[in-house]
């Protein structure tokens, strides 16, 4: 049974520079590989990608269509942000009114399209913040179906005040990060093939009510 995992990294990088949350991101992902997962690291600042409320294209220029296929065929869907100020990156927020813009779609079966699917985040800053983004994603991912197992939230921040992010502090030596990425890893691996086998029920969730 081939599960697909696709991660979206929104830091405020490309991918051509060291980021941060992409560092955290491989840790989770070493782990579905290791487990015969095809993982996809996407990251959004790579890519034009127009604001909008819609799955379509908002411009001739907009790749958000392309992203939203892939979306369509993962299995386990994980959001990965920086922390800014406190709170999510403005393109995890961008990302997210994307991913909602297709909320309305449905699955052949008359379903919100996003269900069957499991969703995760990874989180990194420098200060505290995480749990506030995390929840955040959460909440999100969750209210346009995606089936959010438990534990899989995974995060790093350093102390408080300027300092080493996740690479130059070697965040990965960090136990309970570590610890959480491993859980989270087995938490989303396990729903998505439950979900595989055992698709959430069409009785009272498809969107003629019947």
């Amino acid at each position: 049974m081939m599960i697909k995992a696709l991660v979206l990294n929104c830091t405020l990088k490309p991918s051509r520079e060291t980021s941060n949350t992409q560092a955290l991101i491989e840790e989770v992902t070493k782990i579905m590989e290791a487990n015969d997962v095809s993982t996809e690291i996407l990251t959004m600042n790579d890519f034009n990608i127009e604001v909008g409320v819609t799955a379509e294209a908002v411009s001739e220029k907009d790749e958000w269509p392309m992203i939203f296929e892939k979306v369509k065929k993962a299995d386990i869907l994980i959001i990965g942000s920086p922390i800014w100020l406190g709170d999510q990156s403005s393109i995890t927020t961008k990302i997210i009114e994307r991913l909602y813009g297709g909320s309305s779609l449905t699955n052949e079966k008359g379903q919100y399209i996003y269900y069957n699917k499991v969703g995760g985040v990874i989180v990194t800053g420098n200060e505290d913040g995480a749990k506030h983004v995390s929840r955040n994603i959460i909440y999100a991912l969750s209210h346009i179906g995606v089936t959010i197992p438990p534990n899989v939230d995974t995060y790093w921040v350093g102390e408080a005040g300027p300092g080493p992010s996740f690479i130059e502090a070697e965040g990965y030596k960090n136990e309970f990060t570590m610890q959480h990425a491993k859980i989270m890893a087995y938490n989303l691996m396990h729903f998505a093939k439950l979900l595989k086998e055992n698709p959430i029920p069409t009785e009272g969730n498809v969107i003629d009510g019947k």
